[in-house]
């Protein structure tokens, strides 16, 4: 097991791109293995549930530079909790949370960097802005001043072909450029979350700066 999660996560991070970063989720692992990816180089880990993580960051707490990553659906009452806990939110959905996370960062004194979940297509099964909610709140995103909002983050449907799901990873770019070329105060476009496991390849095709890969480095969740 040891050399066999070495071996992926080294052929994995040789063939990305140096402009791209692994994210290694570690949702349902243990911090054992987290160590063993640590070894293999990897410092930025994503975890989808706070007191999972929680648990886990303490037992690795003598690993000072990991970045953690939140990138799971962050309800507005774990907001603090998230803050507290991460250094980046991919999953912020809607204006609501984040000027909440926005007014806690200012309490809290800490500083986050945030992702902008979009769906670019109609998917009941995700959360995230539609193309045309996110420019109408861009406004009011930009007042959040308290947040580093550093990019989108994109899922695509389940079930799509490759080809539609490449067109969702360039939709998401093109509107990255968009948004980057309206010149906010405090938008910044410079990160695009997208890719896990299945469809990383077309990420990184289609312009992604983060990739975020579970499976294919550790195998399968129980």
């Amino acid at each position: 097991m040891i050399s066999s999660i070495h071996e992926r996560i080294t052929q994995i991070r040789n063939s990305l791109p140096p402009s791209v970063k692994l994210i290694a989720v570690t949702k349902q692992m243990s911090a054992e293995v987290i160590r063993l990816a640590y070894a293999a180089g990897v410092r930025d880990f994503g975890e989808n549930r706070i007191q999972e993580a929680a648990s886990k960051q303490a037992e690795l707490s003598d690993l000072s530079d990991i970045t953690w990553h939140f990138i799971g659906h962050l309800q507005a009452n774990k907001a603090k909790k998230a803050l507290e806990q991460f250094d980046w939110i991919h999953s912020v959905d809607n204006l609501k949370l984040a000027q909440r996370l926005d007014q806690l960062a200012s309490q809290l004194g800490v500083s986050c960097q945030v992702c902008l979940q979009v769906k670019i297509l109609p998917d009941p099964q995700k959360s995230g802005w539609s193309v045309s909610e996110l420019q109408a709140d861009l406004p009011a995103l930009d007042q959040c001043k308290n947040l580093q909002i550093q990019g989108l983050m994109t899922i695509p449907p389940f079930g799509l072909a490759d080809t539609e799901i490449l067109n969702v990873f360039h939709t998401t770019y093109q509107l990255a450029k968009e948004i980057q070329a309206q010149n906010w105060s405090h938008l910044k476009m410079a990160q695009l979350s997208m890719g896990m496991s299945g469809d990383y390849q077309l990420a990184v095709q289609a312009g992604a700066t983060m990739v975020r890969l579970g499976t294919i480095l550790f195998g399968k969740r129980t």
